[in-house]
């Protein structure tokens, strides 16, 4: 009985202590890895499609960051991610749900797979992403889901997007009560605009798109108070004033009446 109780301290001094970033090959998903480069962590485990654009993430820090080129919204990629997780059984001390994009667009501008693929990678791979990666938190652990300030209010011509970051809003919340006996923190972060790439991929063109992006910031600030936020286990993180006016506003006037003015800003 001895000999098994300390060979299991042993195994749990030896755990090897890891972050999980998604969307980590640039914009805010970048910035969470340099973020997470100061913090006593083993391994970074950075998760994208673009190889290539994980390998400049790479460089940062060869010893500590290991890149895995995965699609989140095919089950393969999510399944051989499990694999790997039970086969090194590591202690999952942060998981950063960053992967997403969207679209600027009216309904009928965006075809019947973008559509779906946006709900898959913004909102159902949130859940994948955290339900295998639950089962190697211990106490302290943070799980950061990316959301957005459009959680907080209908956003026209820019419609699955919003609605997949009210998903992600509400799931975080909840989640974080069911995990608060195991001692795991959940935060939501619900950033205003980014100064990221997400803007390129998501103008498509159409007759009406969003245009005016007030109060943009740069992705390290928001990466830096979401991981302070993360540790002392805050529901919500939220960068600048303007965005927690906005969050604040939003709770008592009407969303006929946000809407309109999100209209008027963007001049529709």
């Amino acid at each position: 009985m001895l000999i098994r109780l300390f060979f299991s301290k042993v195994n749990i001094v030896s755990q090897k202590k890891i972050a999980i970033v998604t969307g980590a090959n640039s914009g805010l998903g970048k910035a969470f890895v340099e973020g997470l480069l100061q913090e006593p962590i083993d391994e970074i485990w950075a998760i994208a499609r673009n190889e290539a654009r994980l390998l400049e993430v790479q460089a940062l820090a060869p010893q500590r960051i290991r890149i895995f080129s995965a699609d989140l919204t095919e089950p393969l990629s999510l399944s051989e991610f499990e694999t790997t997780l039970t086969q090194e059984q590591p202690c999952v001390h942060y998981l950063v749900n960053n992967a997403g994009f969207a679209k600027f667009a009216d309904y009928e501008s965006l075809n019947m797979h973008e559509s779906s693929n946006l709900i898959d990678l913004n909102a159902k791979a949130v859940v994948q992403m955290a339900l295998r990666s639950i089962p190697f938190m211990n106490q302290g652990s943070c799980i950061i889901n990316i959301g957005s300030l459009s959680a907080f209010l209908p956003l026209p011509y820019m419609n699955i997007y919003a609605a997949t970051k009210v998903f992600v809003k509400n799931y975080s919340l909840a989640l974080r009560e069911e995990l608060k006996p195991r001692g795991i923190h959940v935060t939501a972060v619900c950033p205003g605009w980014i100064d990221t790439n997400l803007y390129a991929r998501a103008e498509i063109g159409a007759k009406k798109s969003v245009n005016t992006f007030t109060g943009m910031v740069k992705p390290d600030v928001v990466a830096q108070k979401a991981i302070r936020d993360a540790k002392v286990n805050r529901p919500l993180s939220i960068y600048g004033f303007l965005p927690n006016a906005v969050r604040i506003l939003a709770k008592f006037l009407p969303a006929s009446l946000c809407m309109r003015l999100w209209m008027l800003q963007q001049k529709f």
